[in-house]
């Protein structure tokens, strides 16, 4: 979409939108390409934030290790019969 600096002024907050969900904004000035608008970070949809979550979910399960139960975690720190060691 290419628009002039001066329709710009007044259409910004709506440029920025259309950027925003992957539209490329290029401002004329004297009828030549200025500046282009595009968004920092492409707008993700909701079916590929949700596979990166299931990803990331996935391979967090795939490195958890059951260690020591918390409830028995400082057993070292007592003897057999409850006092401190």
């Amino acid at each position: 979409m290419m628009v002039s600096v001066t329709e710009a002024k007044g259409q910004l907050t709506e440029l920025v939108r259309r950027a925003e969900a992957g539209e490329e904004i290029i401002l004329t000035r004297h009828g030549h390409a200025a500046v282009r608008f595009v968004a920092v970070k492409p707008a993700q949809d909701r079916q590929s934030r949700r596979a990166l979550l299931e990803a990331v979910q996935a391979s967090a399960a795939a490195k958890a290790s059951s260690g020591p139960s918390a409830a028995r975690s400082q057993d070292y720190l007592y003897d057999d019969d409850g006092t401190p060691a």
